[in-house]
């Protein structure tokens, strides 16, 4: 009986042993095919600022608030850049008229006018001729007076020269205007526009919308405050992506590749898929917030590792762990 006992025991030792062996070894292949890294949540932050100056007219999101994409953020007083526009509206409009004008050439009455003034200083030209004329055989005969014959010449030559004008406006009026002229008027009308769409866009810039889903980290300024071009209103952390950034040693470098499964961990035990999305090509030492087993002078290569459904769970610097199945890296 004793004996029998014995062998029972000898039997299940063996049985535990070899359980033990079979578990052991099996644990050291699941630990090989898993690699550990330790990084650290990075979340993409950007500042708002209006691309114009103004005075702050509404700031509509309070910090910690979740923005959707294209919410309006905050507002300047439009009021200047509303006048302005009118002002390059109606600048706009006169060169216009004044462009049509030229396209249209001088009207018919006008034409009309110069060449009535032609034929009346032709009728006063003859007549002042025959006074000249009448004027220089008297004075020949001392039968007039030399003032007299100088003042009838005098006369004569002005109306020449005011026939000579009279002709010249004439020729112009029927000729229309230049086709430099027009030119010109037309790029008066392109430059007037392009104020126009200049100040439409800055009436349009009197508006910050949200470029994403994003929640407000900062509010930088209140209703009221006069603000620079470019200065920033609010600073935003973007809902995605959003990734980890860690690092690989150069011995475990060939086990990664981009687009390989990752899966990651916070400290509170929440857990997220992902993939590698990127592995940077140049070595660099170890930055000190990275924990790993290798020193720190070791060379490591950054990994991005993309999450996948992110929460509001994961923020900014978090550090996290990294595990990967480099069973996949070999398939």
């Amino acid at each position: 009986m004793k004996r029998r006992i014995l062998v029972l025991l000898v039997i299940a030792a063996a049985a535990g042993g070899g359980y033990a062996a079979w578990h052991y070894t099996h644990q050291e292949e699941d630990q090989s095919n898993q690699l550990v890294l330790y990084g650290n949540v990075d979340i993409r932050e950007l500042d708002l600022g209006f691309r114009v100056s103004g005075r702050v007219a509404d700031m509509r999101f309070e910090e910690g608030d979740q923005v959707h994409k294209g919410d309006v953020v905050a507002v300047l007083d439009k009021a200047p850049y509303r006048h302005n526009l009118a002002l390059a509206r109606a600048q706009l409009a006169s060169r216009r008229a004044v462009y049509a004008k030229m396209q249209a050439g001088t009207r018919p009455q006008e034409i009309a006018e110069a060449r009535a003034n032609v034929a009346q200083l032709q009728a006063t030209l003859k007549n002042v001729t025959r006074i000249y004329q009448r004027q220089a055989k008297l004075v020949k005969k001392d039968v007039a007076s030399k003032q007299a014959y100088e003042d009838a010449l005098a006369n004569r030559n002005e109306t020449r020269a005011r026939l000579a004008s009279a002709k010249a406006a004439l020729s112009l009026a029927e000729a229309g205007f230049r086709k430099e002229d027009i030119r010109a008027a037309a790029a008066d009308v392109q430059a007037g526009e392009a104020q126009v769409a200049l100040a439409e866009t800055h009436l349009q810039d009197t508006e910050i919308t949200a470029p994403a889903d994003a929640t407000v980290l900062t509010r930088a300024v209140e209703p009221g405050t006069v603000v620079a071009a470019g200065a920033t209103v609010y600073t935003l952390s973007l809902a995605s992506p959003v990734w980890v950034r860690t690092y690989v040693g150069e011995p475990d470098l060939g086990r990664v590749h981009p687009g390989m499964p990752a899966r990651v961990e916070t400290d509170g035990g929440r857990q997220y898929q992902g993939q590698i999305g990127f592995i940077s090509p140049d070595a660099e030492f170890t930055p000190k917030t990275v924990q790993t087993t290798e020193l720190r002078t070791d060379l490591v290569y950054r990994v991005r590792v993309i999450v996948q459904d992110p929460d509001n769970s994961l923020r900014r610097g978090m550090p996290v762990t990294v595990k990967l199945d480099t069973t996949a890296a070999a398939q």
